[in-house]
């Protein structure tokens, strides 16, 4: 396979693309005109080095020639010879199952884990404590426009998991020798997502198509002869000398039916289960615990959502405020403080919403949220401070549940159950201590542009929510920002926060099979602190399925 890196073509030239790349590729392997041959793209990103002149950049993968040939008479970096790598699902196991594999969550990676068991014949049981999509989406859209929070159904739990409130991104840095990552995105467009997040260089879906791709990946699990359960929360393992034995489950009977709220306890016989549980179940972390599954707590990052008007970040990035044939443009920034803390953007939604995230009673999150076309008046992303266990306060491996539950407690006072809004201006003055009086309400006004948020919101303190130790680092990384983009640190710039659910607290040891101390118990994904996204807990997903897939043989087709 010939590969082929760097060739551009000007915005806008999309109807065209197909041609105008061919003719592109026959002028740089000096090939004729009536010589045929396939092409695919493999990568697309946008070089804005020399802006406003601005391109887009393919990289594509040209079949049916003699390489060798071409090879020799192309001179530069440009053109090389590839084996592009192909997912292969590994070689089944000798072992017997005598119950069928369970699966304890339904975000990217219990979703990932359960596709690809159910598609060789294991017959996976997937257990989500939230409701399935539609029901998740009515439940989410009315705490944001009243206030009541369904504890076990909300922007953290329910089927697709905390990803399928966000931006859709599914970019990582992961190293992916074994093409899981390409494998994740091949499935997502069997279910319904765009193809070209095959090749984009940051490709992201959206939530509302990410909701349709969720439902249509469940419809294959099923197909396939897998089961999902809504409502159905893990309470309890039964441990038999060292090996998973069952899985205790309540169950709520969904709205509508005659019996609606009523809790049923159930067993679930199993000799394999995957904790693929999310970075917000705090209650399972603590049962884990009390059962005496190794955990230790683990470094993650805390801070704010920080908006702009979608212009200035176009034009930062662009050259524009407004790029013809262009996507609103997106950044992603670093900093190290001088106290050794590192600042950084997280999940940048361009055109996006800040989303009340909350899933506990008297606790108050948020998270950052864009629809697939992006067209929002604001961008938003998390700034982030990095925190360790040594700033928990406490040596216990559940001592950062413990520091994320106390600032977003604090979060929830500032905005008196809102989500808290200050001005950049007002909080950074408060933290170098430049005004004699902190303001109770802080500036209570809102200059050129307003916060797009989904929920109710209000002015408040966010200057109180955060240790000083850690306000001081986030001026330091915004005032580092706003050198590198000029008014990302203006005066008017709106904060809004507790952003504290970045990654899980909290990491389940396993070893190189995947699994805990106990036989057969796989920690998995975001919560069990393998991951940081969906794309990171997909494949953490899928590597779980192949690590059972190792040990046992696929249950017989006629059983299915």
């Amino acid at each position: 396979m010939i590969r082929i890196s760097q060739i551009k073509l000007k915005p806008g030239a999309d109807e065209a693309k197909e041609k105008l790349l061919e003719n592109k590729i026959r002028k740089i392997l000096k090939i004729k005109e009536n010589t045929s041959f396939c092409f695919e793209i493999v990568k697309c990103s946008i070089d804005a080095r020399k802006k406003p002149d601005i391109f887009y950049s393919y990289t594509v993968d040209v079949s049916g020639l003699k390489e060798q040939e071409i090879i020799k008479r192309i001179k530069g970096n440009q053109v090389s010879v590839v084996n592009p790598v192909k997912y292969c699902f590994p070689v089944s196991g000798e072992q017997d199952m005598k119950h069928r594999p369970v699966i304890v969550g339904a975000g990217p990676a219990g979703l990932f884990c359960g596709y690809m068991l159910a598609r060789y014949g294991y017959r996976p049981i997937i257990l989500e404590r939230g409701m399935d999509v539609d029901h998740r989406r009515r439940k989410a859209e009315e705490f944001w426009r009243t206030g009541r929070l369904d504890k076990e159904c909300n922007v953290q739990f329910g089927e697709g998991g905390a990803g399928t409130f966000s931006d859709g991104k599914l970019n990582t840095l992961v190293k992916d020798k074994e093409g899981r990552s390409r494998e994740v995105l091949s499935i997502f467009v069997e279910a319904g997502a765009p193809e070209n997040i095959l090749y984009e260089g940051k490709p992201h879906i959206g939530t509302d198509i990410l909701t349709d791709v969720v439902k249509n990946m469940r419809e294959k699990i099923t197909a396939y002869g897998g089961e999902i359960h809504f409502c159905t929360k893990m309470t309890d393992l039964c441990i038999e000398s060292g090996r998973i034995k069952e899985v205790t489950v309540e169950r709520r009977v969904q709205e509508g039916a005659s019996r609606a709220g009523t809790v049923v306890r159930e067993t679930i016989e199993t000799d394999t289960a995957v904790l693929a549980i999310g970075h917000s179940a705090r209650d399972t972390f603590e049962m884990l615990y009390q059962k005496n599954i190794p955990m230790e707590a683990k470094a993650f990052a805390v801070g704010f959502r920080v908006e702009h008007p979608q212009w200035l970040v176009n034009h930062s990035q662009y050259g524009a405020a407004k790029p013809e044939f262009l996507p609103p443009a997106s950044y992603k920034l670093t900093a190290q403080t001088k106290e050794g803390r590192s600042v950084y953007s997280f999940c940048m939604c361009p055109g996006g919403y800040v989303v009340n995230a909350s899933s506990e009673e008297g606790r108050l999150a948020v998270n950052g949220m864009s629809y697939s076309k992006r067209d929002g008046l604001n961008a938003n992303s998390a700034v982030i401070v990095s925190v360790s266990p040594e700033d928990y306060g406490s040596g216990h491996p559940l001592g950062g549940i413990a520091f994320q539950r106390k600032l977003e407690e604090r979060a929830y006072a500032a905005g008196h159950g809102k989500v808290p809004v200050e001005y950049y201006g007002d909080f950074k003055k408060a933290v170098q201590k430049a005004d004699a009086e902190k303001k109770e309400e802080g500036n209570g006004s809102l200059g050129q542009y307003a916060p797009q948020v989904k929920g109710e919101w209000g002015f408040g303190n966010v200057h109180d929510i955060l240790p000083d130790a850690l306000n001081r680092a986030f001026v330091e990384g915004m005032e580092d920002f706003n050198r590198k983009i000029p008014g990302f640190g203006a005066e008017n710039v709106i904060l809004s926060g507790i952003e504290s659910r970045t990654s899980s607290p909290i990491r389940i040891r396993r070893d190189e099979r995947g699994q805990s101390e106990i036989t057969g118990l796989y920690p998995c994904g975001e919560g069990a602190g393998y991951a940081g996204g969906i794309m990171s807990a997909a494949m953490d997903g899928i590597r779980m399925a192949e690590q059972i897939a190792r040990v046992y043989r696929p249950f017989p087709a006629k059983d299915q």
